[in-house]
């Protein structure tokens, strides 16, 4: 059942009453629940549209490094130099606890306990390192973004796609997402 406000269950009751007196009996069910159906539609259209991350999560994607600078040799500052940068768009700081990051070959980083601040940014490097607010370490020995292109997936703790972002290579090496 949708509940429409005041207003508008006046509105219906005042519909129905007008279809019991005016509508031969056989159509009376048929066309009261059309213009009820009808009613609602008009009073959801009226309503104030939602802001755009009311329901989700308010984290982007923000850039991707795939192609680290130089000979991919597999060290550590070379692996580093590969990474994706996530950003809060929000006022409020957001958990990211059992939230993943993700390529298509199926490649995961998981975030453990983890917080982001309001209006902040985190790269998740390639390689190995200490972890710190801004940044984190997926601890590969191998690349994970494909310089020839990929997607990267970024998904809640629950498995829902919270932002994603494709990209084909280029000699620039980076996407803005």
């Amino acid at each position: 059942m949708i509940h429409l406000g005041p207003v508008s269950v006046t509105a219906a009751r005042s519909l129905l009453f007008h279809v019991n007196r005016k509508i031969p009996r056989e159509t009376d069910m048929k066309t009261a629940a059309a213009l009820l159906a009808g009613a609602a539609t008009a009073a959801l259209t009226l309503l104030p549209a939602a802001p755009a991350f009311a329901t989700g999560h308010r984290m982007q994607i923000n850039e991707i490094y795939y192609n680290s600078p130089g000979t991919d040799t597999g060290s550590s500052s070379s692996l580093n130099a590969e990474w994706v940068r996530l950003y809060n768009t929000s006022s409020s700081k957001i958990t990211l606890a059992n939230w993943t990051l993700r390529d298509t070959a199926g490649h995961v980083f998981r975030f453990g306990t983890y917080t982001i601040g309001a209006h902040s940014y985190v790269k998740i490097h390639t390689g190995h390192g200490k972890s710190t607010q801004t940044d984190r370490y997926w601890n590969s020995s191998w690349y994970i973004w494909n310089n020839t292109g990929d997607t990267a997936m970024l998904r809640d703790s629950a498995g829902g796609t919270v932002d994603s972002c494709h990209y084909t290579g280029t000699s620039v090496g980076y996407v803005s997402c």
